[in-house]
């Protein structure tokens, strides 16, 4: 990857803090086996390391090529995916989600009363697309705690490895939504039913469009739902952190669920993908849909994904249940797909007004500033994403080297 931080209007001496940071807080202390860091600018990579190892077992290096799961990375292309079909005249936003999933024309929402009974009332508007594209659906959750999410986790287990996008959506179609829809943000499964949402619109399974609409459009060539054999070699193992605790291993690449497709194609978080590759979705990001003569998406789309879309101009302090997202609640307003900063006094971090990113359960993490036309992708494999702040950190020391 050629690096140029001089024709980025960075100072290269100062985005070196970069490298001294990861390494000597992170990776030689043992926090993480290795990470894979790069900043772009305009046309320009001002920044690009690989730290470390990728499979602390088998004392592998970080390469150039590195497989990383990217969790709820996926949410941003599966959004993309989605707005894609929009622009084709495919739905409108304000579509109930009803009139493509018959089954869910009868959902109610359901109030969990003392004792843990469920009183259902019907909705006081349908759920639409912009809904499952902003996680205001509603939809339970089979990692929540309260009853609902509970009646539907059981249900999801029992399906099991076989279960599909398909036959989840009837699944939810038999339990009621958390809350009216559109009036709260709950991080959790909206973004499968986005992906539901593009087979029906498409006439394709997820993977298959996704793959001639984006992937091959942008050259991601390393992007999918499984690892295949011949790519094993390049897949980083997954790790964990307790505190006080050194990783553990949690996800051997040599038998890890992501060596075969799986039948639940899921549009919130079953990617993997390479930094070069995620970087080329980055680079279609800064170039306003378009990268390389290839046009994604309509400018004017992407600008509709990246405005704050939250009722009132809210931040999600005021609209979160769940108290989990993956970029923080305080400044932070919530477009199609992605998360939008309200700025630097707003979030407390350094940075532009406008610009929107999102993060992956494994800690990686990514966003775009677009007054700056600066896109930074981190990859890294430790799960919580919430066991070092990698992002703020990154932050500081990436907009800290800017020197136009």
């Amino acid at each position: 990857m050629k690096v140029d931080a001089e024709a980025a209007g960075f100072d290269e001496r100062r985005l070196e803090r970069i490298t001294e940071h990861f390494e000597g807080r992170y990776v030689s202390t043992g926090k993480i086996a290795g990470c894979q860091i790069t900043v772009l600018r305009g046309d320009h990579v001002a920044y690009h390391r690989s730290l470390g190892l990728m499979d602390r077992e088998r004392a592998k290096p970080v390469t150039e090529d590195t497989i990383w799961r990217i969790y709820s990375m996926t949410k941003p292309i599966a959004s993309v995916a989605l707005m894609q079909l929009y622009e084709k005249g495919a739905f409108l936003l304000t579509d109930p989600v009803a009139r493509y999933i018959p089954a869910w024309a009868g959902l109610k929402v359901g109030t969990v009363r003392a004792g843990g009974s469920i009183e259902t009332v019907e909705p006081d508007q349908p759920m639409t697309v912009r809904d499952a594209l902003m996680h205001m659906t509603g939809l339970p959750s089979p990692m929540g705690v309260n009853p609902i999410d509970q009646a539907f986790g059981a249900e999801r287990r029992e399906a099991g490895a076989s279960a599909t996008l398909e036959s989840v959506c009837e699944i939810l179609a038999r339990h009621p939504l958390k809350f009216q829809p559109g009036t709260r943000w709950n991080y959790g499964l909206s973004t499968d039913i986005c992906g539901r949402l593009v087979e029906i619109l498409s006439g394709q399974t997820f993977d298959e469009y996704l793959e001639h609409e984006i992937f091959e459009p942008l050259g991601m060539v390393d992007t999918g739902f499984f690892v295949p054999d011949d790519k094993l070699g390049r897949f980083g193992a997954n790790y964990s952190r307790q505190p006080g605790e050194a990783p553990r291993l949690v996800d051997d690449p040599e038998t890890s669920n992501y060596r075969r497709r799986p039948s639940y194609l899921s549009g919130a978080g079953g990617l993997v993908s390479t930094t070069a590759d995620y970087l080329a979705f980055c680079r279609m990001l800064v170039g306003r849909g378009e990268v390389g003569g290839q046009r994604i998406l309509g400018r004017k789309t992407l600008e509709l994904m990246t405005v704050n879309h939250l009722p009132g101009d809210a931040d999600l302090t005021q609209l979160a249940v769940g108290g989990f997202g993956e970029a923080g609640f305080a400044g932070v307003g919530f477009g199609l797909g992605f998360a939008v900063g309200k700025g630097p006094a707003a979030t407390s971090m350094v940075g532009s007004a406008g610009e929107y990113y999102w993060g992956g359960a494994a800690s990686t993490a990514f966003w775009i500033d677009p007054k700056e036309e600066l896109a930074v992708v981190y990859m890294t494999q430790l799960m919580p994403s919430a066991a070092y702040p990698f992002r703020a950190q990154l932050r500081s020391l990436v907009y800290q080297a800017l020197a136009d």
